[in-house]
């Protein structure tokens, strides 16, 4: 009897003591923790009102998210999203707009007018895509969400900021997450060519943050249906003091870093008679060039007078328009504590869905995540609920105001 418990115990010891057998041991150990601790049901924080049209014309909402099995944490969903993803093949038609302070905005459209269900274009409704900072319409995210518009019939206008989208400088100013003038000008452009399509925005990373500014600064004036932001920073004190942590400096800050010393360089001529642009270019951080750049060209005497300025966070009972606000709680951008839970609870026109993971704008699922996240599928559902139950979206807003 002893000989033969030894016997098994020595088979045992034998086939943990392959590789092979300790990778496949791992792998079922990882599994099964995958799939009881990882797929969760995001959560939503809104009013009841705004929570029952949600609900019932989002339903991916009530859905559990599955992350990429092998890209589960933030940091990873981050970073693999920009080089796994596919490039969606889009055709735009692009156009330059004066600001009345003599600069330009380059707008990239899909028109859609091969579009069946809206072939009326007066009336064909349109959704306005701000992307993250330094980013074009060129971005594999922009791509998936003006070609989701497009996929439901619906016109798309990615709003490059000044100095991008192939436009050159003609201020020496580029852009800021707390001014929304160029955004102002971009609307109001919008409407006076068709001022019968419904309109509603999206937001991703910075290019939320202003339009929550905007939305705030305009309240009831806003000419917007709805909007939808995307991994939006809420705090960008709190934003950089994470993004200053080594690991992220190393993954992000000074990536983007780059590239904001980039677009300076670029337009090095139209910006030389504002800012120190030797001084700029020595940036290692967004911090630091947005106290060397971004504060000199718009008037902050410090960054943390810039950065409470731009955070959406102290301005959100001043939005008078339904928003719907995607985030991941491990997101390196805005850390989970930042989200305004608690006080989105009083304000019934904001609606928070919140996932475990995604990280920033990664929301990848699938074993080969090159196509369609769930990001994307929770901007279609949302743009359709806007879109096709407008009725049902104004009901719910005259509760805001009751």
């Amino acid at each position: 009897m002893m000989g033969s418990s030894s016997s098994v115990l020595q088979d045992v010891c034998e086939y943990w003591g392959k590789p092979s057998s300790v990778l496949l041991g791992l792998g079922a150990l990882y599994i099964c923790f995958y799939w009881r601790w990882v797929p969760k049901r995001p959560l939503l924080v809104t009013g009841r009102h705004f929570a029952s049209f949600l609900e019932k014309n989002c339903p991916i909402i009530k859905e559990k998210y599955y992350p990429t099995l092998w890209c589960v944490e933030g940091h990873l969903q981050t970073l693999v999203r920009p080089l796994m993803k596919s490039r969606p093949r889009v055709t735009y038609r692009n156009e330059r707009i004066q600001t009345p302070d003599g600069g330009q905005i380059s707008l990239d459209w899909l028109d859609n007018i091969c579009s069946q269900k809206y072939s009326d274009s007066s009336s064909r409704p349109t959704v306005l895509i701000l992307p993250g900072i330094t980013g074009t319409s060129r971005e594999t995210y922009v791509l998936y969400i003006v070609q989701e518009a497009a996929v439901k019939g619906y016109r798309a206008i990615v709003f490059n900021n000044r100095g991008f989208g192939g436009a050159e400088l003609l201020t020496p100013r580029t852009f800021c997450a707390a001014n929304t003038e160029d955004l102002e000008t971009v609307i109001k452009h919008i409407k006076a060519l068709y001022p019968q399509a419904p309109l509603m925005a999206v937001g991703v990373s910075m290019g939320g943050m202003i339009l929550l500014n905007y939305l705030a600064k305009t309240r009831t004036k806003s000419d917007l249906l709805a909007a939808l932001t995307l991994s939006i920073c809420w705090n960008s004190i709190e934003s950089t003091i994470s993004l200053e942590k080594p690991l992220n400096h190393f993954l992000f800050n000074s990536y983007l870093a780059s590239s904001l010393r980039n677009t300076i360089s670029r337009h090095r001529k139209a910006v030389e008679s504002k800012v120190d642009v030797d001084f700029v270019l020595k940036a290692r951080s967004v911090r630091e060039f947005d106290e060397r750049c971004t504060c000199v060209m718009f008037g902050y005497n410090t960054y943390q007078e810039y950065y409470h300025d731009a955070s959406p966070y102290y301005k959100l009972s001043d939005i008078l328009v339904p928003v719907l606000c995607l985030n991941a709680a491990d997101d390196p951008f805005a850390p989970s504590h930042t989200i305004p839970v608690d006080t989105v609870r009083s304000h019934p026109n904001i609606a928070l869905l919140v996932t475990s993971h995604g990280g920033h704008i990664g929301f990848l699922e699938g074993m080969f995540p090159r196509h369609r996240n769930y990001m994307d599928r929770v901007l279609a559902q949302f743009i359709t609920a806007v879109f096709e139950h407008r009725d049902e979206l104004e009901d719910v807003c005259k509760h805001f105001s009751s």
